[in-house]
C-alpha cells in the first residue's frame, strides 16, 4: 500500500490493526508516524490511549502487553514503535501480528533497514499487516515532487525557483519541505514562490548557483562561469566541488541524450527528463559543443572528480580546480 493511500484511509477513519513501515525514504516514514501520533486520536483520547516505544530501549513483551490492553474512554488505542530496526527479537511479535486486537492500532516504523525477504517472519509481516515500503525518489523526479507539494498547499513555484532548491539541496525531502515551509511563512498574501524568495529566505543566490553555472557553460560564457566559481570560492558552502561536479555530469549526460532524440522542445524535454522551461540550455549546449566534445567533457568531469579527492594531483583549492576544468570544457 502507498503512503498516500494510508493517509487517505486514516482521514476517513479507516484503520487496520497493524502497520509495518520500512524503507530508504525517512521522510515518508516520519510522515506516517507523525500523522498517526497527532491525528488518529483526539487530544483527550491520546492522553490515555497513545503509547510510543523506541526500538533501542523497548522490550517486545512490553509492546505486546500494551497492544493487548483495551482502550480507555475511546474506541481505539494507538501504539507506535519508532526506530523499530533497533528492536531486539522483533520476530517475537509474530504471535501478536497473527492475531492482533481490533481496538489497537500498532504502527511499527523502521528506518534504513528492511526485512530479510527470505525469512519466515518477513512473509508473516507482509501477509498479516499493512506493509509499506518507502523508496527514495529519483533525482529527476524531484522538481515534480516540489511542484506537487507546493500545489497541495495551494501555492505555485516558478521553474527557476524550483531548480534552485532542488539543485542546491539535492535528494533530501525533509530539508526541501522545511525550506519551502520557511518560504511560505514569509509570502504574506502572495501565492507563488519566486527565485527572489529562494534567495531571501533559503540563502541561495539567484545569480551565483550551480544552475547558473550550467547555463553559463552551456552558452560558452567563460566570463560568467569564472565569476560564479569565484563566488563559490568566497562562499564554499554555496558551491562545494562535490556538489558542482555531479550536477555538471548530470547536465552533460542529458545534453548527450539530445543527440538521440527527435521532435520539438517539448518532446526533447520529455525524453531527456527535464522541464520544457530549461530545455533550451540542453539543446544550446548540444549545438555549441557537438557529440564528440560532449563525450570528452564527460570524461573530463570524471577526471576532475578524481582530482577533487586528491587522486593524481597535489592539493588544490576547489575554486582553482573548477576554473581549470571549465576552461578545458570550453576549449
Amino acid at each position: 500500500m502507498t503512503v498516500d493511500k494510508v493517509i487517505s484511509d486514516w482521514k476517513k477513519k479507516i484503520y487496520k490493526p497493524v502497520y509495518w513501515i520500512e524503507g530508504d525514504e525517512e521522510f515518508y516514514v516520519d510522515m506516517l508516524v507523525n500523522y498517526a501520533e497527532q491525528h488518529i486520536l483526539s487530544e483527550s483520547e491520546a492522553s490515555f490511549n497513545l503509547t510510543i516505544f523506541y526500538g533501542k530501549d523497548a522490550q517486545w513483551a512490553d509492546i505486546v502487553n500494551t497492544c493487548r490492553k483495551y482502550p480507555m474512554f475511546s474506541d481505539r488505542q494507538v501504539v507506535i514503535v519508532k526506530e523499530a530496526h533497533q528492536l531486539k527479537d522483533a520476530d517475537m511479535l509474530a504471535p501478536y501480528i497473527e492475531s492482533p486486537l481490533d481496538s489497537t492500532i500498532l504502527i511499527i516504523a523502521c528506518k534504513d533497514k528492511k526485512l530479510d525477504g527470505r525469512s519466515k517472519f518477513a512473509k508473516l509481516v507482509k501477509d498479516n499487516t499493512v506493509y509499506i515500503l518507502t523508496k527514495k525518489i529519483y533525482d529527476s523526479a524531484l522538481p515534480e515532487w516540489v511542484n506537487t507539494y507546493v500545489k497541495g498547499l495551494g501555492y505555485t513555484i516558478s521553474p527557476k525557483a524550483n531548480a534552485l532548491i532542488v539543485d542546491h539541496i539535492g535528494n533530501d525531502l525533509s530539508r526541501i519541505k522545511n525550506e519551502i515551509d520557511k518560504i511560505l511563512i514569509n509570502l504574506g498574501d502572495r501565492k507563488s514562490i519566486t527565485e527572489e524568495d529562494v534567495e531571501n529566505y533559503v540563502g541561495i543566490s539567484k545569480e551565483y548557483n550551480v544552475f547558473e553555472l550550467q547555463a553559463a557553460i552551456a552558452s560558452k560564457d567563460l566570463g560568467k562561469a569564472i565569476s560564479i566559481i569565484q563566488y563559490f570560492g568566497a562562499n564554499p558552502k554555496m558551491g562545494p566541488i562535490q556538489m558542482v561536479l555531479p550536477s555538471l555530469y548530470s547536465f552533460f549526460s542529458k545534453v548527450y541524450m539530445v543527440f538521440g532524440v527527435g521532435g520539438g522542445e517539448d518532446a526533447v524535454a520529455k525524453q531527456i527528463g527535464v522541464s520544457p522551461y530549461f530545455v533550451k540550455n540542453y539543446t544550446q549546449a548540444a549545438r555549441l559543443y557537438g557529440a564528440r566534445n560532449i563525450e570528452k567533457i564527460l570524461l573530463l568531469l570524471h577526471q576532475y572528480n578524481l582530482k577533487s579527492v586528491g587522486v593524481n594531483t597535489a592539493p588544490t583549492e576547489d575554486a582553482e580546480l573548477m576554473k581549470e576544468m571549465v576552461v578545458k570544457v570550453m576549449a
